[in-house]
């Protein structure tokens, strides 16, 4: 039955950024799909812990600064120890900077591009090799409408998240033949900790809302589906694709 191939069941997941927001929401999502758990933050992540583990599957807390590669072999090797393979990494973590761009600092650059793009490739390999030494597996990196539009007053974001879109296409090219799919979620405007500032902002939280056809900011349970998706079976034929989740933003 095709209801099935969405199944997680024995499968296990690495989400980073898991502590609140749409990292949250995909590793419930996960979670709530049969997979067990490891999730990464750099704060601890009780809450997102408890919901796990209240839905019987188990879940591993690694707390990690994922502004340097550092923490990538503490990553992987916790997640072999406590349950043997991997099969799913959500690359969720990341950060935003916003200053004018004939302002901006060269700290400002480094600390998103280390986060929202450095780290994702160098943690994308480590688990690429384990997953290509057993049946794949799925990566699913965090795009957004950055990927396809120019922002304003976050040229690092920006620039990150171009970089998302095409480093999932390209690893999608390389990494097929070991059964491994490369795939992207680009949320629309979500009501997240990042999206506070614009969403308090009432000129700009309207004009936002004005273009977005569903007519509301997304929430992190707007991406369950698509997530599980990606990791699951069901999407063995898709490899390279930035799915959008935006509300029918780019649409309009």
């Amino acid at each position: 039955m095709i209801l099935d191939s969405f199944s997680l069941s024995g499968k296990v997941a690495i989400v980073t950024g898991a502590r609140t927001g749409l990292g949250q929401g995909m590793a419930v999502g996960l979670a709530e799909a049969g997979a067990d758990l490891v999730i990464v933050n750099r704060t601890p992540m009780p809450e997102t812990e408890d919901v796990i583990k209240g839905l019987g599957r188990k879940c591993v807390p690694i707390v990690a600064d994922l502004s340097s590669l550092d923490p990538i072999p503490e990553i992987i090797n916790r997640t072999l120890a406590e349950f043997g393979k991997i099969d799913i990494l959500v690359n969720n973590a990341g950060i935003i900077r916003r200053a004018p761009s004939m302002e901006f600092t060269e700290k400002d650059w480094d600390d998103v591009i280390n986060v929202n793009l450095k780290t994702v490739f160098f943690l994308s390999q480590a688990a690429a090799r384990e997953m290509a030494k057993n049946s794949g597996g799925k990566i699913i990196n965090i795009a957004s409408m950055l990927s396809f539009q120019g922002g304003i007053l976050v040229p690092s974001y920006s620039a990150s998240k171009g970089g998302i879109a095409s480093l999932t296409k390209t690893l999608a090219n390389e990494w097929s033949k070991h059964n491994i799919n490369v795939n992207a979620i680009a949320p629309g405007y979500m009501a997240t900790n990042n999206t506070k500032p614009i969403r308090d902002d009432e000129e700009r939280n309207r004009s936002i809302l004005e273009r977005i056809p569903a007519g509301r900011w997304g929430l992190p349970e707007d991406l369950k589906g698509a997530v599980v998706f990606l990791a699951s079976k069901a999407s063995d034929y898709v490899n390279g694709h930035i799915l959008c989740v935006d509300g029918g933003w780019l649409a309009r």
